[in-house]
């Protein structure tokens, strides 16, 4: 059997190196050892943007780009959103099993028991206008959260935890109507633990109870976004969690991560470009201009995915069911038709532009009755499932020390100082 490491030769000093190779992976530290003289600090791997580096490892998610396959504990998606529902799914993400009939019942129990917000946070958005941008207003929630709570701070105590995970599961979702009615001038609507989570969610927002059929787009909706491995927000709820920082300061950083138009933003810009287009007899002109380079064909494409990804086929069926209830946006004959376009062009097939999950789920939340600063409240609800579960396997996970990446210094060398009056 051939070993299981890897040779590099320096070709500086011609000394030749092994490497062990574990989970098909060689440790950046094992470079270190590649030294011109004792003096060098040793090799290390420039890598910007985290391309190509494993800063954890994870029994989370999986996802296979190329052959467009998104798992959640082993479980593919397409299962968990047609049969499963969201709170099922974040049992899934933190326990890493699927519950029993009792289990889902007493989490769903605890959960529903957490929605309530501490009285004080009636009075936490006063203090902003009323333009103030429901992302904003979600971070702020977070960040109080960890006042409210002094006990979060006590991350290495496990039950603990438990306790911090299940508030904020329940409160980014109260955080996050409570973001919309004030916004709105209007009261806040006290959650009902006799409804689901979709539907409670729903509920506080509009104040009345909604369609089955929305409800169920919804809790289809949460199950997608619940998590996608090491991407820029989960990362940084790693990261800031990695100087174990209690879990809702964590929360805060991750959803400003996820607040910039290139994470969490996407969704958004589709529904800005479809309005621009405005009807299917200007979509040739606007491919036209897409293939000069005058404009970009939003929520195609993806970091990871070079194939087409498994949320949007789902996320196209449930615009459908929605839009029986509400009516049909003539946006979505634009977006079948791009879609139609991108599949079939050789210019967007060779460059693997598949529609990603960002393309159909803006019609949706428009459908629902969401204005467009909502979209990305509603990526970070759910999502905050997997953030958390991720920070609690962080917690867990004895190879992890608070995070610290290096980098290339390409400034100047030692220079002394001058004299303010001297200098030219």
């Amino acid at each position: 059997m051939p070993a299981e490491t890897l040779t590099i030769t320096d070709n500086r000093t011609g000394k030749s190196y092994e490497v062990p190779i574990q989970d098909e992976t060689i440790r950046a530290v094992d470079l270190r050892k590649i030294k011109v003289d004792a003096e060098d600090f040793g090799l290390m791997t420039y890598d910007p943007a985290y391309m190509n580096t494993a800063a954890c490892k994870s029994t989370i998610t999986f996802i296979d780009g190329d052959k467009g396959i998104l798992n959640y504990r082993g479980y593919p998606i397409e299962q968990l959103a047609e049969d499963g529902s969201y709170l099922e799914t974040a049992y899934l993400l933190w326990q890493g099993q699927l519950p029993t009939a009792e289990q889902l019942t007493s989490f769903t129990a605890t959960v529903n028991a957490n929605l309530a917000l501490p009285e004080k946070f009636a009075r936490l958005y006063d203090g902003f206008g009323r333009e103030a941008h429901p992302m904003s207003l979600l971070m702020a929630g977070f960040a109080a959260m960890a006042s409210a709570y002094p006990e979060c701070k006590k991350v290495l105590d496990k039950e603990n935890r438990a306790k911090q995970i299940f508030r904020g599961l329940a409160q980014a979702m109260t955080l996050g109507a409570w973001g919309y009615r004030y916004r709105k001038g209007l009261p806040m609507v006290p959650p009902r633990p006799d409804l689901s989570f979709a539907a409670n969610f729903l509920y506080m927002l509009f104040e009345k109870e909604a369609d089955p059929r929305l409800v169920h787009a919804v809790d289809i909706l949460f199950i997608l976004h619940a998590d996608h491995e090491q991407n820029c927000s989960t990362s940084t709820m790693r990261l800031v969690g990695s100087s174990q920082a209690d879990p809702y300061s964590s929360l805060a950083a991750a959803s400003a991560a996820l607040y910039g138009p290139l994470h969490g933003g996407a969704n958004e810009a589709v529904l800005r470009m479809l309005r621009q287009i405005g009807s299917v007899e200007n979509i040739p002109a606007f491919i036209e201009k897409v293939k000069a380079g005058e404009g970009r064909l939003m929520g195609f494409g993806h970091r990871v995915y070079k194939n087409y990804d498994p949320r949007a086929r789902i996320i196209r069926a449930a615009a459908e069911n929605v839009f029986a209830v509400t009516g049909k946006n003539p946006l979505l004959d634009v977006a079948s038709e791009l879609e139609r376009i991108a599949l079939h062009d050789d210019y967007f097939v060779k460059r693997k532009l598949y529609p990603n999950v960002d393309f159909y789920s803006g019609l949706i939340y428009e459908a629902l009755g969401f204005p467009a600063e909502m979209f990305t409240v509603l990526f970070a609800i759910p999502r905050v499932s997997g953030w958390l579960s991720q920070w609690e396997e962080l917690m867990c996970d004895a190879d992890q020390k608070i995070g610290r990446p290096r980098q290339i210094y390409l400034g100047e060398g030692k220079r002394d100082y001058v004299p303010l009056a001297d200098r030219k």
